[in-house]
């Protein structure tokens, strides 16, 4: 039986890949798509907006406003939209997809608790390949320990509203917990003026925002006399929405808990 999906935040960029790539597999039915009260793209058909024939579901509000039932959400919107609409997830018991990023600390804190009823998969990134770095990042800097200097570098296209992405913070978390450092105080976002010599426990993390670039990362761990780069160039948005696609395929079938793409994928050790 076909899984019924919400998509939340559909008319942007993520939602529309979503929504187009789940209307050509079998194993899902839209079965609601949202966005925030007054955007325009509400009462429109969700098809018509991800460049498809129309699917005869209209952008709506909230979820009492879908006019048919549904097993699973996934939501790539923006903080608050994702913290409101999971705790009418949480009072449903619906499983959900997070692909938002951006949370504050208390933000994240309030997301998870208010969804421990439910099984939640919740991811900056949901590239498989990306997922891959995440696991390789962090075996090289414990293999290559303390006497590789590490700066993570992001580009994203010009209208991405949070920095560093998601992605880089993880990848950054990853490092700083295998070399046994405190990421809060390990990090630097940037350097100007005369910040004098780098420090041997800083994690640099750099952000670039231009054009339509959908995503790069580089980690790059520099020793005596040579460097180490892992890069990871995403060309479409499609490798994260199938990804996406995936974790809900996944996530129906798990009982309630907090899960990642490492569980998805099974890279989880």
């Amino acid at each position: 039986m076909a899984i019924r999906l919400v998509v939340n935040g559909m008319a942007g960029r993520m939602g529309r890949r979503i929504t187009a790539l789940a209307s050509e597999d079998p194993e899902f039915r839209l079965a609601g798509a949202l966005e925030a009260a007054g955007h325009p793209a509400l009462g429109q058909d969700a098809g018509t907006l991800a460049g498809l024939r129309p699917l005869g579901v209209r952008v709506a509000a909230s979820l009492s406003d879908l006019e048919s039932e549904f097993d699973a959400i996934v939501d790539f919107s923006v903080p608050a939209a994702t913290l409101a609409l999971a705790a009418e997830a949480a009072r449903r018991k619906k499983p959900m997809v997070i692909g938002t990023t951006g949370f504050s600390e208390s933000e994240r804190k309030s997301l998870v608790d208010g969804l421990r009823g439910v099984p939640v998969v919740l991811a900056p990134n949901m590239s498989v390949g990306v997922n891959v770095l995440f696991r390789i990042a962090a075996d090289v800097a414990r293999y290559l320990g303390d006497g590789y200097d590490v700066e993570i570098v992001e580009a994203h296209h010009r209208h991405k509203a949070d920095a560093p992405s998601g992605t880089a913070l993880r990848l950054a978390e990853g490092i700083a917990r295998q070399r046994g450092l405190d990421l809060a105080s390990a990090a630097c976002y940037g350097r100007q003026g005369r910040p004098g010599p780098r420090r041997n426990d800083e994690i640099g993390i750099l952000a670039a925002r231009a054009g339509d670039i959908v995503g790069e990362h580089t980690v790059l761990f520099a020793g005596p006399g040579e460097r180490l780069e892992l890069v990871h160039r995403a060309h479409t948005r499609d490798n994260f929405a199938q990804g996406a696609l995936r974790a809900v395929k996944w996530v129906v079938g798990q009982p309630a808990g907090l899960y990642d793409m490492m569980d998805v994928l099974g890279l989880r050790t």
